[in-house]
C-alpha cells in the first residue's frame, strides 16, 4: 500500500506538472511559413513571392515583377479543425483563373498522420490539387471533383479537401479570379463607443436608452387568472389593484453615453475594470412589492427570476455576474430599492445592435413547496445615434458554421450503409444483454452467436471501416475541451461518433465489456486467435492469481502517463499511444514498419497462450472505460451463494480471470462475454444446477415408487 500511494502521488505530481509547463505555440500564420517555401514550388516560372498584403492575408507569386496568382494559408479563410481539434495548415497557391497552382501541407497535428500513416502519402495527396478549378467547383457546389481517401485517415483528408476549396473559393472571390464576383453582404452594425458626453435621466428614458417595465397589482392578479391555476387564482397578491407590483428598468450601461451618465465617472471607470474584452453589463433597477433578484440567488448562486434573451439565446446570470450598485448619480432619476448590474459573458454571443428583452418571472406560492409562474418581458432596443455601420475588410462572409455542418452531413449521407449495419449491431447487442438469461440458455447456439459478432466486429468495424476506437479519441476530446469544443470534427467519422455515445450509455448499465467484449475489433482479433489455438490444441494458461492481481493495474499507469504527457504535449502523448497495436492490426492490416508489427504480432502470439493478454494488462483506452464504468447502475451478471466457496467453476474458466477467487467479479476488467452466464444454467458444470437436478430426480424416484405400491398393493402368500 505505501508504494501505491508514493505511485499515486508522483502520478499527480506529473499532472500538475504538465498543466504549469504547457509552452505556447509559435504564431501559425503565411509568413511564418512562406520562408519554407519557394515560388517555384507553384509555378516553375516564379522567382519569388511579393509582400504578404495585411489586408487580405495573401502574398503574390511574382515572375520578373509580373504577378502569375497568389499564395494563401487556407487556415487564415477556413476554421475548419481536424481530429486532433486544431486546423490542418496548408499553403496553396491559386492563378489568375482561378485554378490551383499548387498546394502543401505545412502544419499539422493528426495523430493517424504522426504515427501511423506515412506522411509521404498525405503530402502526396495534398499537392494533387495542383490545376483543380475552382470555378467549376463552385458551379457544383464543391462536389466537382473525386476525393481519394487514404484509409485510416478519412477525417483528416476531409478536412483537407475541405480546407483547400472553400478557402480557395473564398480568396478567388475576394480577389475577383476567374470572373468570380465578390458576394456582397449587408455590414453587420457596430457600437459607436467614442461619445464621452452625459445626459440625464429623463433624456436616456425618452430616446429609449432607458427601458421600463410597469406592473400594478391589478395586472398580476388578472395574468394569474388567464393562466387557470385555481390555486394560484385562490391566492391573489394583496393591495389595491392600482398598486405597484413591480417597476423594473434596465439600461446598457457598457455603453459610454449611458454608463457616464446612471454610474457617474468613478463607478463607469470601476466598470471597464471588470468588463473583460467582449463583454457588456447591463444595469436593473426595481421598486415595488416583488423583487426581480428574490433570495435564492443566495442559496444558489443564480438569479432565477430573470434572464436576458436575444434571438434564440438566453442568457442566466450569476452571483459571480452580479455587483450592486449605490445610487444613480443622475439627480432626476427616481429613487428604486434595488440597484444592480449584471455583466453578460463574451461567450453569451450577445450582439449590443440587435433588439434583447428581459424576461421577468413572477412567481405565486401554490403550496408549501410549489408555485405557479406567469412570465412578462422588458423589450430594449439601443438608440440608432449608437449604432453604426461596421467596416467591411474581408469581401467574402461565409457562415462558418453552417459549412461545417454541411461537410459532416455530406459524410454522414455517404456512409448510410455502415451506419445502418452498426445501428443493428448494436440493437442486437443491447438484446443480447436484455435478454442474456434467454440468450444463453444453449451453450452452443451461445457460442456461434458470440463467434459470428465478433467476426463482424473485425472483419466490418475493424478491416472494413476502419472504426476501431482509441485512446487517442480520448486525448483529442481532451484537448477539444481545453481549446474550445466543437462537435465539428467528432461528426466527421461518423461510426466512431456513434460508437461513443453508445458507450456512454452502456457504460451506466453494463460497464466497458459492452465494448471490449464485443465491439472492439483488435479484441474480437485476439479472442477468435485464441479460439482458434484452442481448437489445434494450443496449451492455455492462467497466470497466478496473486501475480494476475498485481499485473491488471498497469494498463491504468499506461493510461495515466499518456493522459498526463497529453495535457502538456498532445503529439507527444499520441506517439506513446502507439502502446495500442490498433493502427498497425486493424487500421493499416500490418502494412507498416517492421518495429510496429513485431510488436502487434507479439500481442497477438502471446493472446494463444493467454487469451487477451492484451486487454488484460496492458490496453489503455480498456484502463479509460474501466474508471467511469464504476458509476454502472445495475448488476446484470447473476451468481448463486455458493459461487467462490465452495464452487470455483466460473472462476476457472473465466477468458479473463475477472472473477475473484471468492466469488466476486471485478466490473472493472470483466468484458462481459456472459461466459459465467452459460454455466450459471449448465446442468452438466454447475454444481448448484447439477445437485438441484439430483435432488429433484431423487424425490421423482421415491414419488414414483410410492405411487406405484399405492397402484398395486403385495398379494400375500398363503401358508
Amino acid at each position: 500500500m505505501p508504494c501505491i500511494r508514493s505511485l499515486v502521488a508522483a502520478l499527480c505530481t506529473f499532472v500538475a506538472a504538465a498543466f504549469l509547463l504547457g509552452n505556447a505555440s509559435l504564431a501559425e500564420t503565411l509568413a511564418s511559413f512562406l520562408p519554407e517555401l519557394s515560388a517555384s514550388d507553384f509555378s516553375a516560372d516564379a522567382d519569388g513571392f511579393g509582400e504578404i498584403n495585411p489586408d487580405t492575408q495573401v502574398a503574390p507569386v511574382l515572375k520578373g515583377g509580373e504577378t502569375l496568382g497568389y499564395v494563401f494559408l487556407t487556415s487564415d479563410f477556413v476554421g475548419t479543425t481536424g481530429y486532433s481539434g486544431k486546423p490542418i495548415h496548408v499553403v496553396a497557391g491559386i492563378d489568375l483563373d482561378a485554378q490551383i497552382m499548387a498546394a502543401h501541407l505545412v502544419k499539422h497535428s493528426e495523430p493517424i498522420v504522426l504515427i501511423g500513416i506515412p506522411d509521404r502519402k498525405i503530402i502526396a495527396l495534398t499537392e494533387g490539387y495542383r490545376a483543380l478549378d475552382l470555378k467549376h467547383e463552385v458551379e457544383t457546389g464543391g462536389a466537382g471533383h473525386d476525393l481519394d481517401i487514404i484509409s485510416g485517415a478519412t477525417v483528416t483528408i476531409m478536412v483537407i479537401d475541405d480546407s483547400i476549396v472553400r478557402a480557395g473559393i473564398k480568396v478567388a472571390r475576394m480577389l475577383s479570379l476567374g470572373g468570380l464576383a465578390p458576394e456582397v453582404v449587408a455590414p453587420r452594425r457596430e457600437i459607436d463607443r467614442t461619445g464621452e458626453a452625459t445626459a440625464d435621466w429623463a433624456a436616456l428614458s425618452g430616446d429609449g436608452s432607458v427601458r421600463m417595465l410597469a406592473l400594478d397589482v391589478g395586472q398580476v392578479n388578472r395574468a394569474f387568472e388567464s393562466a387557470g391555476d385555481p390555486e394560484a387564482i385562490a391566492r391573489p397578491e394583496k393591495g389595491a389593484p392600482e398598486d405597484t407590483f413591480i417597476e423594473m428598468t434596465a439600461a446598457l450601461v457598457s455603453i459610454p453615453e449611458i454608463g457616464r451618465t446612471l454610474l457617474g465617472e468613478a463607478e463607469y471607470a470601476n466598470l471597464q475594470s471588470w468588463l473583460e474584452e467582449g463583454e457588456e453589463a447591463i444595469l436593473v433597477t426595481g421598486r415595488g412589492s416583488y423583487s426581480f433578484k428574490g433570495s435564492g440567488y443566495v442559496r444558489g448562486g443564480i438569479f432565477d427570476r430573470i434572464q436576458l434573451i436575444q434571438g434564440d439565446r438566453a442568457v442566466r446570470f450569476f452571483d459571480r455576474d452580479h455587483k450592486r450598485l449605490g445610487r444613480i448619480t443622475a439627480d432626476d432619476a427616481p429613487a428604486y430599492t434595488e440597484l444592480d448590474l449584471f455583466k453578460i459573458p463574451a461567450d453569451a454571443e450577445f450582439d449590443p445592435a440587435q433588439p434583447w428583452r428581459l424576461q421577468l418571472l413572477v412567481q405565486r406560492a401554490t403550496g408549501a413547496v410549489s408555485k405557479a409562474f406567469i412570465t412578462a418581458d422588458l423589450g430594449y432596443q439601443l438608440p440608432e445615434r449608437f449604432i453604426k455601420p461596421a467596416a467591411v475588410t474581408h469581401p467574402v462572409v461565409e457562415d462558418e458554421a453552417a459549412a461545417k455542418t454541411a461537410l459532416w452531413q455530406r459524410v454522414w449521407r455517404d456512409k448510410q450503409i455502415e451506419i445502418g449495419v452498426l445501428c443493428a449491431m448494436l440493437g442486437v447487442l443491447t438484446v443480447i444483454f436484455f435478454f442474456q438469461n434467454q440468450v444463453t440458455r444453449n451453450a452452443r447456439v451461445f457460442y456461434w452467436v458470440r463467434v459470428g459478432f465478433l467476426t463482424l466486429s473485425l472483419v466490418f468495424l475493424g478491416w472494413m471501416t476502419n472504426a476501431q476506437l482509441s485512446v487517442v479519441n480520448i486525448l483529442a476530446l481532451g484537448g477539444a475541451l481545453r481549446a474550445g469544443f466543437s462537435w465539428d470534427a467528432f461528426l466527421l467519422d461518423p461510426l466512431v461518433f456513434i460508437q461513443w455515445f453508445a458507450i456512454a450509455a452502456a457504460l451506466l448499465f453494463w460497464g466497458r465489456g459492452a465494448y471490449c467484449g464485443w465491439l472492439c475489433p483488435f479484441g474480437a482479433l485476439q479472442e477468435l486467435a485464441n479460439k482458434i489455438a484452442r481448437a489445434v490444441k494450443i496449451p492455455q494458461y492462467d497466470l497466478p492469481w496473486g501475480l494476475h492481481e498485481r499485473l491488471w493495474p498497469a494498463k491504468y499507469m499506461i493510461f495515466l502517463v499518456i493522459f498526463a504527457v497529453s495535457l502538456t504535449s498532445l503529439p507527444r502523448a499520441e506517439a506513446l499511444a502507439e502502446v495500442e497495436p490498433f493502427k498497425t492490426a486493424i487500421i493499416l492490416k500490418f502494412a507498416r514498419e517492421w518495429p510496429f508489427v513485431v510488436f502487434a504480432l507479439s500481442m497477438l502470439f502471446i493472446g494463444l497462450f493467454v487469451e487477451r493478454f492484451y486487454c488484460r494488462y496492458v490496453c489503455p483506452l480498456g484502463a479509460a472505460l474501466a474508471i467511469p464504468a464504476r458509476i454502472r447502475m445495475f448488476d446484470w451478471l447473476k451468481r448463486y451463494r455458493e459461487c467462490g466457496n465452495p464452487c470455483h467453476t466460473c472462476a476457472n474458466e473465466c477468458p479473463v480471470q475477472a472473477i475473484h477467487p471468492t466469488g466476486e467479479i471485478n466490473p472493472n476488467e470483466c468484458v462481459n462475454c456472459l461466459h459465467c452466464q452459460v454455466l450459471y444454467q449448465s446442468d452438466a458444470k454447475c454444481p448448484v444446477i447439477i445437485k438441484q437436478l439430483k435432488r429433484r430426480a431423487k424425490a421423482s424416484a421415491g414419488t414414483e415408487a410410492l405411487d406405484a405400491f399405492s397402484t398395486k398393493p403385495p398379494v400375500l402368500e398363503k401358508t
